[in-house]
This record gives C-alpha cells, sequence and structure tokens, in this order.
C-alpha cells in the first residue's frame, strides 16, 4: 500500500484543522449557510433527506486493517442522529413499511468510497480529524472537480492484469488533489483505470476511462476513453488514443480537462458533464484536445512527464507484503487439500468456486468477503463487522483489504492453505455467502431512505429479491447476473450498466420502478459496456419482484445448455423479455 509521506499526513492534518475553523464559524454565525456550504462539501460534507452524510474518500479501493478500525469507531461513536430527527426519518418511512433505519453503519460505495448516513454537523470536525490520525479524508468527493481515482479491486495480484494500475493511480491522486485549475470544472469529474484484460473497473462508464495496454513492441501505454457516463443521458467512453505512452499520461489529462474546462457547459446543469461536450462536439473536440496536448508538450515543457524515477518511487510502495513472502505450502499440495476439503464440505466448495479467484502468485488467493445478504442493505457494513473485517484482513491478507465496485470487500493476499480456516472465520461472521456475481450479489444505491435526490427506494426493492432468491441451487443455476438499483436517474447504483437495471422513477408523487435489460459495465468479457433496454411503462413496488422472475423464466425457457443471461439475451432480443415483463404486472393485478 502507498505510504503517506510527512508532506502528505502534514497536509490532510492541515486541512482538517481548516475544516474545524470554518465549521466553528459557521456556526459562531460569521460564515452564512450560503458560504460554509462549497466548504464543506469540498470535504465531503452532503446534507441529505434527514441528515448529513459523509462521504471518505478511499484511494483505489485500498485500506488498511487501521483505517478500517476508525471507520468502524466513527460509525460506532458518530454514525448517530438526533432523536427527532430519526423519528421524523422513521414515520414518514413508516408509511412504507419500514420499521428501523440502520444506524452505526457505514456504506461502501460503487466508486469504491465510504459514506455515513447520521453524522451531525456539529461533530464533522472531529471526524475529519480523526480519520487524519489514519490519513484519510473527504478531500474531492464532491464538487465540480476531479473525484477519488478508481481501480480494479484485484489490482497487483490479477492473473489477467498487463501492468498494475495502482502507481499510475496514486500518482493521478497527487496530481489532482487541489489542482488549482480544474477545482471548479463545469461538472464532477470521474477517472478510473484498469490494467487488466477484464474491466472490472467499469472504465467505460467514467469521465475518463484508462486501460493500460502493451503495443507490439511490448512498450506499456494507456487506451484512453473520454466521455463516459450514466445519469440522465447514458454514454459510453470514446477512444481517443489507443496507445499512449505511460509517461505522458497526466499531460493527455491536462489537455483532456483543459478542452473541457473551457469548452463545457455551465449554463445547464443536466448539460455540463463531459459526456454532452463529447457528444455534441465529436471530432472537434478530439481535434481540439490533440491541438492542446502539442501545446502542453512543445508550448510548456511537458511539465507533468512522469519521470522513471518518480514512478519507481511511488511503484516502491506496492510491492507485495511480508505475508506473500512467507514459505508457504507447495502449490500442488495446497491444490490437493483444498480439493480435498471441498469434497468434505460442499458449502465450502461454493464458496471456492464464487469467492475465491486465482493470483498471480500461486500460493496466493484474492478473496471476497459478501456484503449481501438479507435484512442488510448491498454495501452497508455495521461497526461491529468493520471490525471484524479488519480482523481479518490482519489475519489472513497482511492488513490489506480493497473495497469493490460491486460493494463488496476483497482480501488481495490469502495463501491458499488458509482458505478453509478464513472460510470459516467468514461464515461464522455472516460475510461468506457463496453469491459472488449472481443475482443476489446486486448493486444498489441508498435510495429514498436517505439520499434527498431520489424518487424512489432502492433498499426494499433489493430485500425483496434477495429474500425471494436464497436458495443457492436455484441462484447457481441462474449463473452470472448483474443486478443493478438506483433510486433516481442520477444512477448511482449504476442501473444502467445491470444485466437487469431497476430505476426508480416519480409519477405522480408515487414510487414507480422502471426495467432495463441487457446493460453492461464491460465487466463481462462477451461484450462491451452498453446501456441497457426499458423493457416497458413503469411497474409499482409490489409488482417488481414478480416482473424479474418473469424475466428470469424466459432466461430459463430460451437459453442454450452453457449459455449465460446476457448471452441469451443478446441472441434471443429484448422482445420475449419484454412481453413476459408486461404479463407479470398483469397477473398481481388480477391477484389484487
Amino acid at each position: 500500500m502507498y505510504q503517506y509521506t510527512d508532506f502528505d499526513r502534514q497536509f490532510v492534518r492541515q486541512r482538517a484543522a481548516q475544516y474545524r475553523d470554518q465549521l466553528e464559524r459557521w456556526q459562531a454565525g460569521s460564515l452564512s449557510e450560503e458560504e460554509f456550504r462549497p466548504l464543506r462539501l469540498q470535504n465531503g460534507w452532503y446534507v441529505q433527506r434527514y441528515a448529513p452524510m459523509l462521504r471518505v474518500a478511499v484511494p483505489y479501493g485500498e485500506l488498511s486493517s487501521r483505517q478500517v478500525r476508525v471507520l468502524a469507531r466513527i460509525a460506532r461513536e458518530y454514525d448517530e442522529p438526533e432523536a427527532e430527527v430519526y423519528r421524523q426519518a422513521l414515520e414518514t418511512q413508516g408509511a412504507l413499511g419500514t420499521t428501523s433505519l440502520p444506524t452505526h453503519y457505514a456504506h461502501f460505495t460503487t466508486r469504491q468510497n465510504v459514506q455515513y448516513n447520521w453524522i451531525p454537523l456539529a461533530k464533522s470536525a472531529e471526524v475529519m480529524e480523526l480519520l487524519a490520525t489514519v490519513d484519510m479524508h473527504g478531500i474531492q468527493t464532491s464538487g465540480n472537480c476531479i473525484r477519488n481515482i478508481t481501480t480494479d479491486e484485484r489490482a497487483g495480484v490479477a492473473v489477467d492484469e498487463v501492468a498494475d494500475p495502482r502507481p499510475y493511480a496514486e500518482i493521478m491522486r497527487q496530481w489532482s488533489t487541489l489542482h488549482p485549475e480544474f477545482a471548479f470544472l463545469p461538472r464532477k469529474f470521474k477517472i478510473a483505470i484498469t490494467g487488466a484484460t477484464e474491466d472490472r473497473a467499469a472504465t467505460g462508464w467514467h469521465d475518463v476511462g484508462l486501460k493500460l495496454v502493451k503495443n507490439e513492441a511490448g512498450e506499456i501505454g494507456f487506451q484512453v476513453r473520454v466521455g463516459g457516463g450514466m445519469g440522465r443521458t447514458p454514454i459510453v467512453g470514446t477512444v481517443l488514443r489507443e496507445f499512449l505512452p505511460w509517461n505522458q499520461i497526466m499531460n493527455y489529462l491536462e489537455a483532456v480537462i483543459r478542452v473541457y474546462n473551457r469548452y463545457g457547459r455551465r449554463d445547464n446543469l443536466y448539460k455540463a458533464r463531459i459526456k454532452i461536450l463529447v457528444k455534441s462536439e465529436g471530432q472537434a473536440y478530439i481535434d481540439d484536445v490533440e491541438a492542446e496536448y502539442r501545446d502542453v508538450i512543445e508550448r510548456d515543457g511537458a511539465p507533468h512527464t512522469i519521470s522513471q524515477a518518480e514512478f519507481d518511487r511511488v511503484a516502491a510502495s506496492f510491492v507485495p507484503p511480508a505475508l506473500a513472502a512467507r514459505a508457504g505450502v507447495p502449490a500442488e499440495q495446497a491444490d490437493a487439500a483444498l480439493r480435498q476439503a471441498a469434497d468434505r464440505e460442499p458449502m465450502f466448495a461454493r464458496w471456492l468456486q464464487r469467492n475465491v479467484a486465482a493470483h498471480q502468485n500461486p500460493q496466493l488467493r484474492a478473496v471476497t468477503l459478501s456484503f449481501k445478504r438479507r435484512g442488510q442493505a448491498p454495501g452497508d457494513a455495521s461497526a461491529d463487522q468493520l471490525d471484524t473485517v479488519a480482523e481479518l484482513a490482519d489475519r489472513f491478507s497482511a492488513g490489506e483489504l480493497r473495497v469493490t465496485h460491486d460493494q463488496n470487500v476483497l482480501l488481495p493476499w490469502v495463501h491458499a492453505e488458509d482458505l478453509f480456516e478464513l472460510w470459516q472465520a467468514a461464515r461464522a461472521a455472516g460475510f461468506a455467502s457463496a453469491n459472488v456475481h449472481l443475482l443476489t450479489d446486486m448493486i444498489a444505491c441508498p435510495g429514498g431512505d436517505f439520499c434527498a435526490l431520489a424518487n424512489a427506494r432502492s433498499i426494499p426493492i433489493a430485500e425483496a429479491i434477495t429474500e425471494r432468491y436464497q436458495d443457492l441451487d436455484e441462484l447457481d443455476d441462474l449463473g452470472e447476473i448483474d443486478l443493478h438499483i438506483s433510486g433516481c436517474i442520477n444512477s448511482c447504483g449504476h442501473h444502467h450498466s445491470g444485466h437487469i437495471g431497476i430505476l426508480g422513477v416519480d409519477k405522480d408523487g408515487k414510487e414507480w420502478y422502471q426495467v432495463t435489460l441487457a446493460g453492461s459495465d464491460g465487466s463481462d468479457l462477451s461484450g462491451p459496456a452498453q446501456a441497457g433496454k426499458v423493457v416497458g411503462p413503469s411497474f409499482s413496488a409490489a409488482e417488481v419482484p414478480g416482473v424479474i422472475e418473469a424475466v428470469l423464466g424466459t432466461y430459463r425457457d430460451t437459453r442454450n445448455a452453457g449459455e449465460t443471461f446476457i448471452d441469451t439475451l443478446r441472441r434471443v432480443g429484448h422482445e420475449p423479455f419484454k412481453a413476459a415483463a408486461n404479463g407479470a404486472r398483469f397477473k398481481v393485478e388480477e391477484v389484487a
């Protein structure tokens, strides 16, 4: 993991002290609400439907067990609403069937950050100072700036990796943090980077998506995509460069973002993202970027060229940890022991198949701890659960873990010989659901239970579908399916990229849901990133589980042997699935 320098540490602690001063001036009335608002947003503090929400930055999803324990402490000691606020929230949600709302929880997001939903602003400075003690903060998790840079959660260990993206992501983090020219962009700006063949970072759906590649000469460079995004206008990014030398990436990003900053819409919030500029200007935008890049190189002297010495300095933080270097059992012997244990324990065999991935070191594995279970919103983690995760990371993964794009946690440095013991510990803690990439391993935003922007609630829909599909044999038979749920068109639940997407909409002040099919985040090797298509009119909350069941029934009826849901859907087309979904509505109406 990257280790903060004295400069990094001093910077974060000074920022926390600066925020305390801003908060106290607002509390004293010397800063107006209008003046304080951009200051708190710059540090990750939003005001949501019922209470403030803090977004903590987790650069490229990487955390130490020490940091996770502080995140647990924040959940335990600070994530608690004022009594009257909580009562009002319960009254509002109780009318829709909720009897409680989680407190003392953190929430893992699709962009590898951590959020809290109930921390009072009066205690926000204490939380920022506590985060700073473990080199954490909320800087640039909000606002029209370059946001937290994300990567593949298997970065540095994936067997399909061309190069480790983490050193590049860290260099970009340092370059982009409080970048004076890009602090007030037309709109927020998100960068994702992957070094693997399979795109587990959903790079096509980002403002800039970077993929490490090799050219014919074996040299490392980047494929550069620009202009991806979801929201009201889902667009997959356009390739501007098939190969850009690795040391020029920040000079090129300067050009990409500078042209956006110059010409991006500032008069219309819904047309301000770079995807709209790229779509409307097309080749003219690309030509302007290339011209600006030439100016950066020739006029400015390529000031952001990454030297080999600087790359080596940063990359030195990303060597395998000491645990990976211990003398372990030979790979063949460990594999034989795992097969014997799997023969004895069928649930362990399922877990090995679903939650355990191959590693660059044949003695190691990358293990996903599932945060998708009954009675808990996808991605939510209680204070106690966070402490348990930290303990598992210390015992089995050199004190390191990763937050995944799918709202789970990955342990990247697990010895194969320790897998059975880890499975037993994870099962006791409730993290061993063998459902990774199956239907119940769904993505969902917090939705209307917390978010002021949401049109509908996401969590009850996720609960209803999870409750319906608890049979692991049935889930295995259905195979890999990405189900994504968003409470509004802002698409925090990435519904556009789900094989099945569910979007909350408002009709006459009531909650309804659109269903889309055949989306992809680019992670399935059978096809590129693409937006799903709506299958029909919106459905009520009561109808949604039946609609999903009807869609999956059509898949069972039409699939070929060994064919996945997304492959069947692409082969057969939407019409049979659309007819099944709309037929499910009539069945619910008949029962009613």
